[in-house]
């Protein structure tokens, strides 16, 4: 069995004028992050590989939430190839993950998460905000086998 946890990145800021990659999270995004990592606790495992993109706005909402679930920031794993909005790229990275992890945990963007969650879970998402977290599990040994999967766990900031 294989497990994977996506969540977007925190709600970013577009009042300075920085490259995309570049964007800080807002206070609101923090303030989320937080909520959402405190409601995913029992969703976490001891032995989950942990990848985010390096855009700063995803490493941000990483190390929040990687603290708030007890787990040493040094463990994130940043990923360039994570910095893509298009869910075929994260389809690849999801699939080159070593099989010596059941478990992987990623921190990235929009569309491409809301478009993965949609080719591998079992319910319709229209759009996974930012700071919001899906888990699906799939029923194979093989990351490079997944195909669809059953979501165990919807949590967007909305809700909680």
């Amino acid at each position: 069995m294989k497990n994977i946890i996506l969540v977007r990145h925190a709600k970013s800021s577009w009042k300075f004028s920085v490259d995309d990659f570049d964007r800080n999270i807002t206070f609101n995004g923090i303030e989320n992050s937080i909520k959402v990592a405190n409601n995913s606790l029992k969703l976490i495992h001891n032995e989950s590989i942990i990848w985010s993109s390096p855009a700063k706005r995803a490493y941000e909402t990483a190390k929040i939430v990687i603290e708030y679930w007890q787990i040493d920031t040094k463990s994130i794993l940043l990923n360039n190839d994570l910095y893509t909005f298009d869910s075929i790229e994260l389809e690849k990275i999801v699939k080159s993950c070593t099989n010596d992890y059941n478990n992987l945990i990623l921190f990235g963007h929009n569309s491409a998460i809301t478009d993965f969650v949609n080719k591998f879970g079992d319910i319709f998402v229209e759009n996974v905000p930012t700071s919001g977290l899906v888990s699906i599990n799939f029923d194979t040994d093989d990351w490079n086998h997944i195909t669809k999967g059953k979501i165990n766990k919807i949590l967007f900031p909305r809700d909680l």
